[in-house]
């Protein structure tokens, strides 16, 4: 035991994987809507329930499975996390970033971060795919608050390349090769669970926005932090609020995401066989 909390729960929650698995995995994939039925894309070897794991946060959102799946995509060890936690969801900010921390306690090297989000420029369409360059991330709490944990990171981690060029570009030729369509741009999270108003919107846009959500960033952070390479996808699974006439819900997100999986899957999956060279 220590002194701090947060990094106690970390140790305990890897002890219970342990438990149930020596696997080592190099790459770790966050499941966004649109991909839940990506296990199918892996060779299994373990898995386990959020459940399992004593203290481990449990999601509560529809179509968000709670477990990771550890195997093979082609002959990439990975770590599946099948269904994320947001911190609208009543957790602190600790916990919803435990798991990306957990990862690489496991031996992640690095972290690919998927997510349904609301297009905020108007050139994207709903199914479109984002390749995230940067982010905006100053409507969630940071992760990174409260006393720091050294043996993860510096105090004051940099964050001028948060979205690794290397990784970004292996996606983008990945997309060229497949025929896949790729938006690029700069990914905001908001808190929710509520929609963005119309107001908002156009607020996020000025700042330079492409898209918005509510997830990703503070895992991006807390994976910055603790030195995960970090690449990222969104899949706009709608127009945002005052762009279009239809009110937003949260099935018709899930609508867009299914329709536009088969793409996310098999760009995902063609990726990370190739990050398979450089871990």
């Amino acid at each position: 035991m220590t002194d701090n909390p947060v990094y106690d729960k970390l140790l305990s929650c890897l002890n219970a994987i342990r438990e149930k698995t020596d696997f080592v995995p190099k790459v770790g994939i966050v499941l966004g809507s649109g991909l839940g039925d990506y296990a199918q894309q892996i060779d299994i070897c373990a898995e386990i329930a959020y459940t399992e794991i004593k203290g481990f946060p449990v999601s509560t959102v529809p179509g968000h499975a709670g477990k990771f799946i550890f195997g093979y995509v082609d002959q990439v060890p990975i770590v599946c996390m099948k269904g994320r936690v947001h911190y609208y969801e009543g957790y602190a900010i600790s916990d919803v970033v435990l798991p990306i921390r957990l990862m690489k306690f496991l031996g992640t090297e690095i972290l690919f971060l998927t997510n349904a989000a609301g297009g905020v420029n108007p050139s994207f369409h709903a199914g479109d795919l984002m390749l995230i360059r940067d982010h905006i991330s100053v409507f969630a709490p940071n992760p990174l608050i409260g006393a720091n944990l050294d043996t993860l990171g510096v105090r004051f981690p940099d964050m001028s390349a948060v979205y690794r060029p290397e990784l970004q570009e292996i996606i983008r030729t990945t997309a060229k090769e497949n025929g896949i369509y790729l938006q690029e741009g700069v990914y905001a999270q908001l808190t929710g669970p509520s929609y963005e108003s119309p107001a908002e919107i156009r607020m996020l846009r000025s700042f330079g926005c492409d898209a918005v959500g509510m997830s990703t960033v503070v895992e991006a952070i807390a994976a910055n932090h603790c030195g995960l390479k970090v690449c990222g996808i969104s899949c706009i699974s709608n127009l945002a609020a005052g762009m279009s006439a239809t009110p937003l819900n949260h099935k018709e997100v899930q609508e867009a995401a299914d329709e536009a999986a088969p793409r996310f899957q098999k760009l995902v999956t063609e990726s990370v066989k190739k990050f398979g060279a450089s871990v």
